[in-house]
């Protein structure tokens, strides 16, 4: 039964006929943390003190141009940017061509994974403005050190301190959850939440992991508020390595037991 809140939301499970909405929220949820991401990175002192120097070095070359300076300035700002770009576009493909690709296969079929939408009634309509999702990670999969997921289609980080400390090592990780930009500090985002974490505890798992970049603040925020604890960080991006380092974006792992 659909989940009702005070802010007219509803929380259901995934139909085949959300799949452009979901489809159209991901894109919009994963690439807004390019611009996030730009502004941390050029923040930096590294990064500063490379683009004043590029463009003094611009200035002098251009013979006391203020405009080559500012080319010289606006291309390394370019490069930062594609870099940061890069990592959030390269992910999204990667999800939507493999476990997004068929959620109904990948997640609904399997009693062990879910995906919700969170629905909001405009205009006397139903509009989804919300997602989140869960797969399950039985003891016999959970092994030490890096593994392979087949529906990430790459290398993920080690299991979770929690899950190998607790039962039979059974958990649960949150893949995906997106928020529209509308409907954020209302509290949607911590009801999803607690729709996979009352659905791991439903089917045994000791713990919830998941994984968010360093320029997702908001959402680090959000699940310290909510009781998880960071317990890894890491520079794999899946990306070009080099643009990794410029971006200057981290992995942060979090997990809750529950």
């Amino acid at each position: 039964m659909a989940q009702k809140n005070n802010f007219q939301y509803s929380i259901r499970k995934y139909t085949p006929s959300d799949e452009h909405a979901v489809t159209a929220l991901f894109r919009n949820g994963i690439l807004e943390h390019v611009y996030p991401a730009f502004f941390k990175a050029m923040s930096h002192p590294d990064h500063v003190g490379v683009a004043l120097s590029i463009s003094m070095a611009g200035y002098v070359l251009g013979g006391s141009s203020y405009f080559q300076a500012l080319l010289f300035g606006g291309a390394w700002a370019g490069l930062i940017y594609f870099c940061c770009h890069d990592i959030y576009e390269r992910y999204m493909l990667r999800r939507l061509s493999t476990d997004m690709a068929d959620i109904q296969a990948n997640y609904l079929d399997n009693p062990d994974n879910a995906f919700w939408v969170a629905e909001e009634e405009v205009n006397g309509q139903s509009k989804v403005v919300g997602m989140v999702a869960v797969t399950g990670k039985r003891g016999g999969e959970v092994t030490g050190g890096e593994r392979y997921d087949e529906l990430n289609g790459g290398v993920m980080g080690a299991a979770p301190e929690m899950a190998r400390d607790a039962g039979d090592g059974s958990y649960g990780e949150l893949p995906h959850m997106v928020v529209s930009f509308a409907c954020r500090r209302k509290g949607l985002g911590s009801q999803l939440t607690q729709k996979a974490l009352d659905f791991c505890k439903e089917r045994g798992y000791s713990c919830l992991a998941l994984d968010t970049s360093s320029p997702q603040t908001a959402a680090a925020s959000l699940y310290q508020k909510l009781g998880f604890v960071q317990t890894a960080t890491h520079s794999n991006t899946h990306a070009n390595r080099w643009f990794s380092k410029l971006a200057r974006i981290n992995v942060m792992r979090m997990e809750k037991f529950i």
